[in-house]
């Protein structure tokens, strides 16, 4: 199986993906997990997105790709894959489309977690961490017992810079600019599926696997 996920940043990919992995025994492929990797090893696709990065520059696409193609040749990926990040732009996707087609597979379903962005926003925002434990609260849903303080070991919590309300604002502005024609692409080529994200994390987990089947 190979499924896509999309949604905005705070919608609950990664909860999502990671649970999937576990149910179907297939990877969950993050575009930064492999951009860090391949610029760890040295390799010369991670020292050009290296080069770029550091110059405050987004990675082309033919890099990125490079990175996904190589990745999903590796074992692990015989049976299927989940992918977290990618694509990101209807260029990618024609790239994954050409390079899956290349080897007799194509995508099963792009799954559109769908979460309101008022609820996004407190999602995100309201994200408090422990630097010790590495807790994470949420003020809104999740809220600690002492106001800025670790129910777990005491610690004081503390707010991630990019957590805050315009910056997701922002964030949610640039996703529907870029990556919501997504949506269409998969929705016209049949391959998407709506997920309400709006809920508990297992609820919503049931409810993807109730539409696989």
């Amino acid at each position: 199986m190979i499924l896509i996920l999309l949604g905005a940043p705070g919608a609950g990919k990664g909860t999502q993906g990671k649970m999937l992995s576990e149910r179907f025994q297939i990877p969950e492929i993050s575009t930064g997990d492999i951009l860090r990797a391949e610029i760890k090893n040295g390799t010369d696709l991670g020292k050009q997105a290296k080069k770029y990065m550091d110059e405050g520059a987004l990675v082309p696409d033919e890099v990125i790709v490079g990175m996904m193609k190589n990745r999903m040749a590796e074992e692990d990926c015989r049976n299927g894959f989940i992918l977290d990040g990618f694509p990101r732009t209807i260029e990618q996707a024609d790239a994954l489309k050409n390079m899956l087609a290349e080897t007799g597979r194509k995508i099963d379903y792009a799954l559109n977690i769908m979460v309101p962005e008022e609820k996004i926003t407190k999602r995100i925002a309201g994200r408090r961490s422990c630097p010790k434990c590495k807790t994470v609260y949420n003020i809104y849903f999740n809220p600690p017992k002492n106001d800025m303080l670790c129910d777990e070991c005491g610690s004081t919590l503390f707010v991630r810079e990019d957590d805050n309300e315009e910056t997701v604002r922002n964030r949610l502005k640039t996703y529907n600019r870029k990556t919501a024609a997504l949506i269409d692409y998969y929705r016209n080529s049949d391959m998407l599926m709506e997920i309400d994200g709006d809920g508990e994390p297992n609820l919503i987990f049931e409810n993807i696997i109730k539409r696989l089947k």
